[in-house]
């Protein structure tokens, strides 16, 4: 029997990699995949249906509204939730090694480092790069954490995602995620993990608009979540 973990996948007109994605998840160390379609306009859901995953539809906007849309529908012996982009720039076989600091009960939050060694030449753009740096340095600055990355690709214990009580329903759902974590005082590890270009076109670092929209809600978020 699969290990007690479920795969979240928020998507929208990712029809182009969703296959890749699924294809490359270790099913051997998954219980539950779930396709969250955000209001997708191509057939990303036909195509995820055909892998025998559940794929529902959340017709709010916004990636936070997606991820939460997936949690309502995780199956109740679930011990582990993994957030998983449907982009396929995060390689899925690496998987384990977010869940396995977990099960072993060292940590309740692994993030993704997308360490620069690792990383793919044009895999992250120079815009994205800057604003990934400044969130960092902000939350060093405000919150005395060091994180290296703001990765979407992490694993979470599922009774400590509970605790945290996620609101935001946009982009600063993962910051959010790790805010909450540090006051909460989660056990949080980020492993090194490889990055790759994404199939497909980004909603937000595609964009400078879309990047200043996200850095902006990032922000916000920070602040919104600061404890004096």
């Amino acid at each position: 029997m699969s290990p007690p973990v479920a795969v979240i996948i928020p998507a929208l007109n990712e029809a182009l990699a969703i296959g890749e994605v699924l294809k490359s998840i270790p099913k051997d160390h998954v219980r539950q995949i779930i396709v969250v379609d955000n209001g997708s306009e191509d057939n990303t859901s036909a195509i995820a249906r055909t892998f025998h995953v559940d794929v529902i539809r959340e017709h709010r906007k916004g990636y936070g509204n997606a991820v939460q849309a997936g949690v309502r529908v995780i199956k109740p012996d679930i011990e582990i939730v993994v957030v998983l982009d449907a982009d396929f720039s995060d390689d899925p076989t690496q998987l384990p090694l977010l869940t396995g600091p977990i099960f072993s009960g060292e940590y309740d939050l692994v993030m993704s480092y997308r360490c620069p060694n690792l990383m793919k030449i044009n895999a992250m753009p120079f815009i994205q790069k800057c604003g990934n740096l400044f969130v960092c340095k902000l939350v060093s600055l405000l919150y005395r954490v060091d994180f290296k990355d703001m990765g979407p690709f992490r694993a979470i214990r599922m009774r400590s995602l509970e605790t945290l009580n996620l609101s935001d329903p946009s982009y600063g759902w993962n910051i959010e995620m790790q805010l909450k974590a540090i006051h909460h005082e989660l056990r949080i590890l980020e492993i090194p993990t490889s990055y790759r270009p994404r199939i497909g076109k980004s909603k937000i670092s595609g964009t400078i608009i879309g990047t200043i929209k996200a850095g902006f809600i990032i922000i916000l978020t920070c602040l919104k979540n600061l404890r004096w």
